[in-house]
């Protein structure tokens, strides 16, 4: 891995992982109450189940994306040569980016799209719009909607070095035949 390369990396991680921590902690720390029909009535992320499972997913994203980092912030700062690795590790690496940007992704998606049926409702399920009586946990989850979807860009830019520092050591004559070590 390259010096310039490995500590792009490495910055394109750690701002994965604060924007990751953020998102977590946006979702899971918002609530809001209000007195609804008689009764006050707390509205937390656990009321909808994409929110709940959005938590958990950047949490292991961010930590995931942790645990990389102290791997590409040695060769990045030290300088130490990783030319030698093995494939197999490249490949694995490769792999489980390419998993956490489109779980995450995934999970982004999903809770957005029980926001916007929160927001709107459903008239033919007789679901209520939630968003006109609990105004600020909504935004609150509208922002850290929005920086997971930040957060799945930086991880989309983290695949595309992982895919070069694999790709980097095949032949670019021969299908997927390694480079000769000179």
């Amino acid at each position: 891995m390259k010096h310039g390369t490995a500590k792009t990396e490495a910055l394109l991680r750690l701002c994965a992982v604060l924007v990751l921590v953020l998102t977590a902690c946006l979702v899971g720390f918002d609530s809001q109450t209000k007195y609804v029909i008689f009764i006050y009535r707390k509205a937390t992320f656990r009321d909808l189940k994409a929110l709940l499972v959005l938590v958990y997913v950047v949490s292991v994203a961010a930590g995931y994306n942790l645990l990389q980092l102290g791997k590409c912030s040695k060769s990045a700062w030290y300088k130490e040569n990783l030319k030698g690795s093995n494939i197999y590790v490249a490949w694995l690496c490769f792999l489980l980016d390419q998993v956490a940007v489109y779980v995450t992704f995934g999970a982004n998606s999903a809770a957005l799209e029980a926001s916007v049926l929160a927001i709107k409702g459903a008239q033919d399920f007789q679901w209520i719009k939630l968003c006109n009586k609990y105004t600020r946990f909504c935004f609150q989850i509208g922002g850290a909607l929005a920086c997971g979807y930040v957060a799945c860009i930086l991880m989309a830019w983290i695949s595309l070095i992982s895919a070069f520092n694999l790709f980097r050591l095949y032949s670019p004559k021969k299908f997927l035949l390694l480079k000769t070590r000179a």
